[in-house]
């Protein structure tokens, strides 16, 4: 692990993956990297109930990582890979705060309770969401937005307190290539820095799964009574 992002989600870290894939810093971690891993959701969900992180299973064959929910655990990991450099990624705290709430934040309540019921793996990805980033980071008091904020500043406080200065750079993806290719030590690409997974677009995406999710029920339905029928013939 050569890079670990401490920054919190919405903060620009999906491009900050793609600029750290770009640079030779990748594979880099990500909350889609985790979802996608079975495995993987369930080392982060014994993490979120209390077990220590198996840090090593997780991030074998990655460099880098960024975004909840490695970004929560920053401090530990660092601890394990004491010579990483550490990345905290930031964003004027309002426009953080309306992103998240219209985004990821909401993103627990499109699947039904049906679903959750069923479904085993999807319970088990909003639950370790659920623990780790809105109870956990947040104490359960993510709408009171005050608070959220407060969080969020305080978090980019104790980072800078924690890591030490020479291995520490905070950084908004709006500043570029530059800051970034100079702590890394490595040249600037030529072609753009990334720019992924704006609000509009994650919006877009949310609407889909909402609207999928409304007929779910109507499909599950329909699905039973043609397996009715047809063992019946």
């Amino acid at each position: 692990m050569k890079i670990i992002g401490s920054g919190f989600g919405r903060t620009g870290t999906l491009s900050m993956k793609k600029a750290l894939e770009e640079l030779g810093f990748g594979p880099c971690y990500h909350m889609q990297e985790a979802v996608a891993r079975p495995k993987h959701v369930k080392l982060w969900h014994e993490i979120a109930t209390g077990n220590p992180g198996k840090w090593s299973a997780i991030f074998k064959n990655f460099e880098s990582t960024v975004d909840f929910p490695a970004s929560v655990y920053y401090k530990e990991i660092f601890e394990q890979y004491p010579d990483a450099k550490v990345i905290h990624t930031v964003r004027e705290p309002e426009r953080w705060y309306n992103s998240t709430k219209e985004t990821i934040y909401t993103a627990g309540t499109i699947f039904p309770k049906w679903l959750l019921r069923w479904v085993k793996p999807f319970r088990i990805v909003i639950e370790m969401q659920d623990l780790i980033i809105w109870q956990r980071l947040f104490n359960g008091r993510f709408e009171d937005k005050s608070y959220a904020l407060q969080v969020f500043e305080d978090w980019t406080e104790e980072v800078k307190r924690v890591v030490p200065e020479d291995q520490l750079l905070v950084f908004s993806v709006k500043e570029g290539w530059g800051p970034l290719c100079q702590f890394l030590n490595v040249p600037v690409p030529n072609t753009p820095f990334p720019r992924v997974n704006d609000r509009k677009s994650m919006q877009r995406q949310l609407r889909l799964a909402h609207f999928a999710m409304r007929l779910g029920p109507l499909v599950l339905a329909l699905l039973v009574f043609v397996s009715l029928y047809f063992l019946l013939q």
